[in-house]
């Protein structure tokens, strides 16, 4: 996420980290930069003119010339800068209403609002514990009905059924009295999009908003489409009362600029962020932690957060007492590991949160491929149990027999066998007290992270 910006910011500043003295010379050519590294970000012009002065002023400023590291001050001054334009902190949804909530979903066509649904749908049963009903008042575009009912039967929503030949109006109305009647705590109304902003749309749509008095009004935009998102939101806010937005699509842009502009234009909060495509791809979007992230220091709280709730405590513990007891790991542990860390989003959303990883080469982050972690899951679900308790006997025609069941060759059935004997290597340093030695020695690197070395990645 954010990688060009990360990337272009990262070089900057840190030809600023523990330098003796800064001269005005020295903010002013800095400056210069970021605006650059702005500009090519997308970020919209008023958004960086605004920033940049900011920072420059607190920049030239006494607290910055006389400090003992003033390298270090800028780009706190940077950081903070960053989390104000996108709106310093975290801005929930206000369900504070008497149920159901309804929350109404705006966007255009292909911005990933129907996902989005669904996505949040799941978000609030996990982590407001609500009742969620669905409905969808999009009759234009062909199967966006059946295509809600669908997400909805994954994510373990209810869905309200609505059909092509009604008006959203009425959908909409309809579907808010069976919410009432089965004691819904949040309605989710999906809303049609159109491929770009027309008055017929907005006229549909503030008919809709009045029918339902929602008490969240979401605008879905594509983060891809970089400042034009902000200036799309403009326009839906000048029509709607909006009250927040949901950044689609935030995994594939590595520019960042509709992040950062957002915020400023529309003075609306981000309030979540869809990383990926799957039902589970969505996170609240807390302004501190993507400034972190931007500037290249992690996010190690949302990784916290995600690993809490992805991870199955009970198989972490049983594998831990296991080695504990001296019991070897063998072959299912490693792909129940593989697969744990499917479900946080693969390697590169570890990667992306992790402080310092912004800065590895692209030769290193290009190996961090997350298909590989299925390639490995396929070549060990392609073993018998006799052969993943016991990893020795595998050799020639066993090899062959695996690499053709997981529909690989065999050189990657031998290089998951010898990632394997390096980890298995490493957890049976964990007994007995002895992963503490273990990073001690490692200086506190991560294993196969820079400097470090054995894990299969």
């Amino acid at each position: 996420m954010f990688e060009s910006l990360t990337q272009r910011l990262g070089k900057v500043l840190d030809n600023l980290r523990g330098q003796g003295r800064l001269s005005e010379q020295n903010i002013k050519d800095t400056m210069r930069e970021v605006r650059m590294a702005l500009l090519e970000a997308d970020v919209a012009l008023p958004v960086v003119r605004a920033f940049v002065d900011e920072v420059k002023a607190k920049a030239m400023g006494e607290e910055v010339m006389k400090s003992l590291t003033p390298g270090q001050t800028l780009i706190k001054i940077v950081n903070d800068e960053l989390v104000r334009v996108m709106g310093e902190a975290n801005e929930s949804l206000d369900l504070a209403a008497q149920p159901p909530a309804v929350i109404l979903m705006a966007g255009l066509q292909g911005s990933g609002k129907t996902t989005s649904v669904a996505k949040l749908a799941r978000w609030l049963q996990q982590n407001g514990k609500k009742k969620v009903m669905v409905v969808s008042c999009d009759v234009y575009r062909p199967a966006a009905i059946k295509q809600l009912q669908t997400l909805a039967k994954d994510v373990g929503a209810e869905f309200i059924p609505s059909s092509a030949d009604q008006k959203p109006v009425k959908i909409a109305k309809m579907a808010l009295a069976e919410a009432k009647k089965a004691y819904a705590d949040v309605l989710l109304v999906d809303t049609a999009g159109r491929l770009h902003v027309d008055d017929e749309m907005m006229a549909e749509i503030k008919q809709l908003h009045a029918s339902v008095d929602p008490v969240e009004t979401l605008f879905v935009v594509d983060s891809m489409t970089g400042q034009d998102a902000a200036n799309t939101a403009k326009a839906f806010d000048e029509a709607l009362p909006l009250t927040g937005v949901i950044l689609t699509k935030t995994d594939g842009d590595a520019r960042g600029g509709a992040a950062l502009s957002i915020r400023h234009i529309t003075g609306k909060p981000i309030k979540f962020l869809g990383v990926g495509e799957k039902v589970d791809a969505l996170e609240p979007f807390h302004p501190d932690r993507v400034a972190s992230r931007i500037l290249g220091m992690g996010d190690v709280l949302s990784l916290v957060e995600e690993v809490s709730r992805q991870v199955d405590q009970e198989k972490a513990a049983k594998l831990a007492q296991k080695l504990q007891k001296g019991k070897g790991f063998d072959l299912d542990d490693f792909r129940e590991q593989m697969l744990q860390m499917s479900k946080m989003g693969g390697m590169s959303s570890l990667i992306d949160k992790l402080p310092g990883m912004g800065n590895l080469p692209d030769k290193v982050k290009n190996q961090v491929n997350d298909k590989e972690v299925g390639r490995l899951i396929a070549i060990v679900n392609s073993m018998t149990p006799k052969e993943r308790r016991f990893p020795a006997i595998i050799k020639g025609s066993r090899k062959r027999r695996i690499a053709n069941g997981s529909g690989t060759q065999v050189q990657d059935v031998n290089r998951l066998l010898k990632q394997f004997t390096q980890m298995q290597k490493m957890m049976k340093k964990m007994k007995g007290g002895g992963m503490e030695k273990m990073l001690r020695r490692m200086g506190g690197r991560l294993p196969g992270g820079p400097g470090g070395g054995g894990f299969p990645f």
